[in-house]
């Protein structure tokens, strides 16, 4: 009964399509693919002074031939690997963001429904509502970051896209200041040293270019501020031609970042882990030792998430 309790939360949660750059009176209905139209997009605000500026020799924007930690081009990222590629460009923004005061053991999340601490990477923070089974390895990152796993992320909201994490109109005025984005709020509420970004939801009239554009802002959000973001595939493919997945993979690629391929993670599960609508996905709780959850998107979500935040922890924290 609970399982099915925390389902029909998450359903609700992840109904609503994504908000526009301007407030809504109220929620919006229930949708897979959203319509809303968007506004002009955000101004540029100033950097905040969360941690102290960064070297002038902060990463520079991406090149045309960077020399990259990925093995194979963006074009053809569905062979990427489910966990992270980690190069020398992330450890050496990490190791600048730590001289600049970032927190070693806090990371926070960035998305929208599929990023709710209720669902995304929560349980963590409570022994009880995970089981490693044979990935006990993990236990050094689970203890290295408690605290953030089931914190609330204000930056993370069901419908949130890529474009409503930059506007201040879609802060919480109750933890944000006045003319804060929501990314702003989060990095000087939590100050995180990594940072996901998984980012499902797009309007369905609007061009994935401008999605990839948006990305690029965030992306670079967070470089600024010497803090190493993973980004992440989404499972479903509701744009078509799995575009947007393809503009993360080049983001990911043209910064040297980590990506976590969960599209690739989904593949083997029934369905691919998708319901029928085509976006939502399947549920069971984190008992990784149980072959039956394990086919379920969820518990694989929240394994695959953490042990890329493992392997980039392990990567970049050594000097």
């Amino acid at each position: 009964m609970l399982g099915l309790a925390l389902l029909g939360l998450l359903l609700a949660g992840c109904a609503a399509g994504p908000e526009a750059p301007t407030p809504m009176p109220a929620a919006a209905p229930a949708a897979v693919r959203p319509t809303l139209a968007p506004t002009a997009a955000p101004t540029p605000l100033p950097l905040l002074s969360v941690t102290a500026a960064l070297p002038p020799t902060r990463l520079p924007e991406p090149s045309a031939t960077p020399a990259n930690a990925h093995a194979l081009p963006p074009e053809r990222w569905q062979e990427w690997p489910v966990i992270p590629e980690v190069g020398e460009s992330a450890r050496a923004l990490y190791q600048r963001g730590l001289a600049a005061g970032t927190n070693p053991q806090a990371f926070s999340k960035v998305g929208d429904c599929q990023n709710v601490d209720t669902y995304f990477l929560g349980v963590f923070d409570d022994p009880q509502k995970y089981r490693l089974g044979e990935h006990t390895d993990l236990e050094g990152a689970i203890t290295q970051f408690q605290g953030s796993y089931s914190r609330r992320s204000a930056a993370v909201r069901g419908g949130f896209n890529v474009a409503s994490v930059l506007s201040p109109l879609k802060s919480d005025p109750a933890v944000c200041a006045k003319g804060e984005t929501p990314l702003e709020c989060e990095t000087r509420l939590h100050n995180p040293s990594i940072v996901f970004i998984s980012m499902e939801q797009w309007w369905s009239n609007r061009p994935v270019s401008l999605y990839e554009d948006y990305l690029r802002q965030v992306v670079t959000f967070f470089v600024e501020r010497g803090i190493v973001p993973i980004l992440a595939t989404k499972a479903d493919n509701l744009e078509g031609e799995h575009r947007i997945n393809a503009a993360v993979a080049r983001v990911a690629y043209d910064f040297d970042l980590p990506l976590w391929n969960f599209w690739a993670a989904v593949q083997p599960l029934p369905s691919h882990g998708l319901w029928g609508d085509g976006f939502h996905l399947t549920y069971a709780q984190s008992f990784f030792d149980d072959p039956q959850m394990m086919k379920q998107a969820w518990p694989v979500r929240n394994l695959t998430a953490l042990q890329s935040l493992d392997t980039v922890w392990r990567f970049i924290s050594q000097p």
